[in-house]
């Protein structure tokens, strides 16, 4: 029997069976020490967080988060149209000048009567405490006051019509290029929707704008709305003629099941040949505009050095003929 352990094959037995006892040790000593088990060291872990989670603090918190936030809607009858027709309008123009929020609107008012009352009460501060010598006559005094309150209710809006007007040109200077681009993601085997995102993705930069339209698109889509009400929403938010032309241009492709690509095509070298007139345009008119300042700041000098001499001569001649006569 002993035989068995001699020579290499009782080396090799011998050493298997101090490893499986080795290993049988080890096993029930992990299995007795709880503190190795990871669903008791899971177990602790919770508990511990649960006993140090502050449950009144995180709900004061919160609720005062909440109140925060409805700061302004208790005077929302106040700053909001009541008129769903007016407030839809009101949103559509906040809209347009990239202010996408739920309570644009309401921010907006809240801002032109802030800004109006503030700078009231500062031209009553000046006329009648700070400097009320320099402010003597009735009119003045009434200028004073009501000039700046004017000014802090209308400045936001002629803020808010620069920034559509601005953004309407931005798109309307970036869209030949982002057709341009819609063109060659189509024809490389991408879907519209997909085209309209690599297209946002892409312009994020150049022309910022546009990229937020177009990924405005590209989620509605995603949310599971039909693509031609996106279109219609992305004509009536950007009011752009060539906008609405395109989403024309790609419901009727859709409708009538004609090639998107041939459409995209003949339209983005329509929009190219748009952008050339544009300036053209504008270097024609540029003359124009140039001809107040030219004859303001060349006509006077000119005059001067021309008729100039000639004065001055007659000038003196008259003055020796004085001279001469006393």
């Amino acid at each position: 029997m002993f035989d068995i352990f001699q020579g290499g094959f009782g080396t090799i037995l011998l050493l298997g069976i101090v490893g499986f006892g080795l290993v049988a040790i080890a096993g029930f000593a992990a299995v007795n020490d709880k503190s190795n088990d990871p669903m008791s060291k899971l177990k602790e872990q919770v508990q511990v967080a649960d006993t140090a989670k502050p449950a009144k603090p995180n709900a004061s918190l919160r609720r005062k988060q909440s109140n925060g936030l409805k700061v302004l809607e208790k005077y929302a009858k106040f700053l909001e149209p009541e008129d769903a027709k007016e407030l839809s309008a009101a949103q559509q123009r906040m809209i347009q000048a990239g202010y996408y929020g739920k309570h644009a609107v309401r921010d907006f008012q809240a801002l032109q009567f802030i800004l109006a009352v503030g700078l009231l009460l500062l031209s009553l501060l000046v006329v009648f405490v700070i400097a009320p010598d320099n402010f003597e006559s009735t009119p003045m005094r009434a200028a004073a006051i009501i000039i700046p309150m004017l000014i802090g209710y209308y400045g936001p809006r002629k803020w808010i019509d620069g920034r559509v007007e601005a953004r309407k040109e931005e798109i309307l200077s970036g869209f030949p290029d982002a057709l341009d681009m819609l063109l060659i993601c189509v024809e490389a085997g991408q879907s519209l929707d997909q085209s309209i995102q690599r297209v946002a993705t892409e312009m994020k930069n150049t022309y910022p704008a546009l990229s937020e339209e177009f990924t405005t698109v590209g989620e509605q889509v995603k949310a599971g709305r039909e693509r031609s009400e996106v279109l219609k929403d992305l004509a009536k938010r950007c009011d752009i003629s060539d906008i609405t032309s395109f989403t024309t241009v790609m419901i009727q492709a859709a409708t009538y099941g004609t090639s998107i690509t041939d459409a995209l095509r003949v339209f983005a070298a329509e929009m190219r040949d748009k952008r050339i007139m544009r300036a053209e345009e504008k270097a024609n008119i540029l003359p124009t505009k140039m001809t107040l300042g030219t004859m303001m700041f060349t006509v006077p000098p000119l005059l001067i050095i021309l008729i100039g001499p000639s004065i001055v001569g007659i000038v003196t001649e008259l003055n020796s003929s004085n001279i001469s006569g006393m």
